[in-house]
């Protein structure tokens, strides 16, 4: 008979067991999610001189809000402060970090670091390059960035010929200027060879004019000699810099390719319109920022390509709820770091100009119409 009840209380404790394991295995169980609140979400942007970064912290504070703990920490354009925020996040215990790179490359050691630690990284705007410790990349379709500003001065040039063209890029820093650089190139490349416009600030676009696809190298030896650093001020130098080296005949009637940062766009059109010799002017941004709305109204800025950072946002969001509930992120494509194919959300842009910045900005709400001046509808 004991020997019975002993047996009888095995099995009871077996099957107690068995039914513990497979309760830890249900695919619907709760084990899995984290708690979003306890979990301290890391965010990283590059400066907060420029407008762009101060509308994607606005963006991250009204999205996110109350539904996760989170930091937001500035790097002043600096690859030092920028890995300092990054060693202080992983100090602080954070389960996921968004960086936005200052220097594509260098923050790869940054990634590598937080990897370590077992956090999560996404890369946000800008591709962090060669390291195969990213996770996720969140961005706009930046070749097609610089293709909307070309293919608008192409539109605007219409069938006249040499016109005078002078060409910024980002910084080198960002890989994200070769990719805007790559898609404006493809798209004026034809329209410079066929002599409808005649670059004026750089020999080495001249040299590669006949040659539509270029290798990164030949991209980047172009941009070395007009690079805007992302700076109003080295934009405005540079201009005033190519303005002072060309005579008459290099003016008159100009068209600018900017760098795709409206800051920058606007720095530019400040140096080009004060040299009386530039009787008309034909300047392209992005980014969309308000400011440069307000140069649009005042004829001062031709275009922006609208990158909505309210897109990005959501993106980095929707990635973060998915991993927090213990799912995997949904993504559109990846793009290559040189090291991995990172997995990537995708944010489309949109061409404003005078016509349609009703449509686009105050329409939606973007931006309060009635707060611009000279704005009718």
């Amino acid at each position: 008979m004991k020997k019975f009840v002993s047996l009888l209380l095995v099995l009871i404790l077996c099957a107690a067991l068995i039914g513990c394991a497979a309760k830890t295995q249900t695919p619907d169980s709760t084990a899995a999610a984290t708690d979003t609140k306890s979990e301290l979400i890391g965010i990283v942007l590059p400066t907060k001189e420029e407008s762009r970064w101060l509308n994607d912290q606005k963006y991250f504070n009204e999205i996110f809000g109350s539904d996760y703990n989170y930091e937001i920490l500035f790097s002043q354009n600096n690859s030092a402060t920028e890995k300092t925020n990054v060693e202080t996040l992983i100090s602080r215990g954070a389960k996921v970090i968004v960086l936005c790179a200052y220097d594509a490359t260098a923050s790869a050691a940054a990634v590598n670091d937080a990897k370590k630690e077992g956090i999560t990284v996404i890369s946000y705007d800008r591709l962090i390059m060669g390291t195969d410790k990213l996770d996720y990349y969140v961005t706009f379709d930046s070749c097609s960035v610089g293709k909307a500003q070309a293919e608008y001065l192409i539109q605007q040039a219409g069938s006249e010929k040499g016109i005078n063209l002078y060409m910024y890029s980002g910084a080198l820093t960002d890989n994200n200027s070769v990719l805007f650089f790559e898609g404006a190139w493809k798209a004026l490349q034809p329209y410079i060879a066929d002599g409808t416009f005649v670059v004026r600030n750089c020999e080495k676009a001249v040299e590669f004019k006949d040659k539509n696809d270029l290798t990164r190298d030949e991209m980047i030896s172009i941009m070395q000699t007009i690079d805007s650093e992302w700076n109003m001020a080295t934009c405005k130098a540079l201009a005033e810099a190519h303005l002072t080296a060309v005579g008459s005949d290099a003016k008159g009637k100009v068209f600018v390719l900017g760098p795709a940062d409206d800051d920058c766009c606007r720095a530019l059109s400040d140096a080009f319109r004060a040299d009386p010799e530039v009787t008309s002017l034909t300047i392209t941004g992005a980014d969309g920022v308000e400011a440069s709305v307000q140069y649009i109204i005042d004829g001062k800025q031709s275009m922006t390509v609208y990158k909505d950072s309210q897109a990005l946002v959501r993106g980095t969001k929707a990635i973060i709820d998915s991993l927090m509930a213990g799912e995997t992120p949904k993504t559109d494509t990846t793009y290559n770091n040189d090291a991995m194919d990172v997995p990537t959300v995708q944010a489309d842009v949109v061409t404003v100009t005078a016509d349609n910045i009703a449509e686009v900005f105050f329409d939606t709400g973007v931006y309060d119409g009635s707060k611009f001046t000279g704005w009718q509808e």
